[in-house]
């Protein structure tokens, strides 16, 4: 995953679900959806976490956020980074790259899970205001 490695923090890098469509952005180390909301980043180990700090899954070598199952939970919590300024997503991106088979046992994050990656006004681990 050379391009996240990249040390201009500018580009925007595509980030596609295993049926090619391009899901969410990373512009490090922020994701953000095709609305340009930010739902979630990413820690230089390629480790992706949500906006509330709760792991996701990892980087695969062919761009997709992949989770191990029956991992929820593993993980402590981490501080998000400050919120990121605002983001416009590109019109379009460019065709996926050709995906590795996924082993027994991962998951697509993106295909199979999306809920995961939600926004900060939202999502089931978010607390109650009472």
């Amino acid at each position: 995953m050379n391009k996240l490695e990249d040390k201009n923090k500018d580009i925007v890098i595509p980030i596609y679900a295993s049926n090619g469509d391009a899901e969410v952005f990373l512009k490090y180390p922020y994701l953000f959806n095709r609305l340009g909301e930010w739902v979630g980043w990413v820690t230089p180990e390629y480790e992706v976490y949500s906006v509330l700090g709760v792991y996701v899954g990892y980087f695969s070598k062919d761009q997709r956020i992949l989770s191990k199952r029956r991992l929820l939970g593993t993980k402590p919590r981490l501080m998000p980074p400050p919120y990121p300024p605002k983001f416009r997503p590109p019109a379009y991106a460019p065709l996926a790259p050709l995906f590795y088979e996924l082993l027994i046992g991962t998951t697509d994050v993106l295909l199979e899970e999306p809920e995961r990656l939600h926004t900060i006004d939202s999502g089931d681990l978010k607390p109650d205001l009472e």
